[in-house]
């Protein structure tokens, strides 16, 4: 990421910002012994993947002004923790001419408080029973000296941008798509029964290492028999017993841009009557919802029109008489944005643009048969209507037993 592609990005903010407004956020913190993963919304707007960095930028009368604050570079610390960034490369990476020290950046809100009338930051949600995030604590001193000044959470303020992907953030799920397709294929030419689900899941990992990625997406789901029937399994602890599906919610992350994949196979390399007649019911809704996808449409329309289909699958299959009963069997919406943050900005009563990338995942969940059937897509919305980015990632059945026989 260079400042060529953030520039704009920050360009097109503060269209949206009103005079007098000022933009602060923070750089994730750095833990000790721990890898690095910047928050989302300072890598979107600076480009860099630096820890405690300060962005900060007040919208004038007739002008923009911008800064950012990084750390001191240590030579003390340098043979523990090596070279921090410098003041030119901060700057050649972001686009950013006014690069300070960390302990400049007090001095300068400073001098803008008495102008500022809001604040947009990094600061989350803050649940009441919680501590403040970091930003929020950072900004106590502007909260107690200029209650007049009104804080607020950026997310309202960035969505409309990280909503639609320009090309090179498509590239980039793109990337993080097949790679983690390359990973669920090593599983299916691997898995054996009798192996741990955690088993499977360093599969994955060591494709997406090995690949140049350095993290998932989010924490990944392996889920064998009965396990997938609860949706955020995340233990990946139990043995996969010769018989059983196994469910894998996995998605690694290329420059903090997330894939979103949900595939099942058989353990044994063949679905057995029942695992088939499942699979291909949330098979055919995957589709149906999927072809429906377009400019303009809403995506509460499409999570409605999942809920009848899938009522109708769970009659056939003789799950059950009422539609009513419908949540017995699926208990989640249909998808949701997708792109740095693996649930994206955007809201469930978005109504679709070009550009926008969304996740299409129906899932039937029997806990009393020990079997859960999800299968999840990475879907584009074009002008024309939709690109589905995952669909080199097989998910019909003949090709996924195929893939698994043979490897026998």
């Amino acid at each position: 990421m260079n400042q060529d592609i953030c520039k704009p990005r920050r360009e097109a903010l503060f269209e949206l910002m009103k005079i007098n407004d000022a933009l602060i956020l923070f750089a994730a913190r750095q833990g000790q012994l721990e890898k690095f993963k910047q928050d989302n919304n300072f890598l979107y707007l600076t480009g860099l993947d630096i820890p405690h960095a300060i962005y900060l930028a007040f919208k004038g009368q007739n002008a923009i002004s911008e800064f950012l604050f990084i750390e001191h570079s240590n030579p003390e610390r340098e043979v523990w923790e090596g070279k921090k960034m410098g003041k030119n490369e901060a700057a050649e990476i972001s686009g950013i001419s006014r690069v300070l020290f960390l302990e400049d950046f007090y001095p300068i809100l400073s001098q803008y408080c008495p102008l500022i009338s809001h604040i947009y930051s990094n600061i989350g949600v803050q649940a009441l029973d919680m501590p403040l995030s970091y930003p929020m604590f950072r900004l106590i001193p502007v909260r107690e000296r200029y209650p007049q000044i009104g804080i607020h959470c950026i997310t309202e303020l960035i969505t409309p941008l990280r909503k639609v992907k320009s090309d090179w953030e498509i590239a980039q799920l793109q990337r993080a798509i097949d790679v983690t397709g390359k990973g669920i294929m090593d599983i299916w030419e691997n898995a054996r029964p009798g192996m741990m689900e955690y088993e499977l899941e360093a599969m994955l990992f060591y494709r997406i290492q090995r690949s140049g990625l350095k993290h998932w997406g989010f924490a990944p789901i392996i889920a064998a028999g009965g396990n997938a029937a609860t949706l955020h399994y995340e233990k990946n602890e139990c043995q996969i017993d010769a018989g059983q599906l196994v469910l894998m919610d996995v998605g690694a992350a290329s420059l903090n841009y997330s894939a979103d994949i949900t595939r099942c196979f058989p353990i044994n390399g063949s679905f057995s009557e029942r695992q088939k007649a499942v699979y291909n019911s949330v098979l055919h809704v995957n589709k149906e919802i999927t072809s429906m996808i377009a400019p303009g449409v809403k995506l509460l329309d499409l999570h409605l029109k999942s809920h009848d289909l899938i009522c109708e699958e769970l009659i056939k299959l003789g799950l059950i008489k009422d539609k009513k009963d419908v949540n017995k069997y699926y208990m989640h919406s249909i998808g949701h944005f997708l792109g740095m943050d693996t649930h994206d900005l955007g809201g469930r009563d978005a109504v679709l643009e070009v550009g926008n990338v969304i996740t299409v995942e129906p899932g039937i969940y029997i806990p009393e048969e020990n079997l859960g059937v999800r299968i999840e897509d990475d879907v584009m919305v074009t002008s024309e209507g939709y690109c589905v980015l995952s669909q080199n990632i097989p998910k019909e059945i003949e090709e996924i037993e195929q893939i698994v026989k043979a490897s026998r």
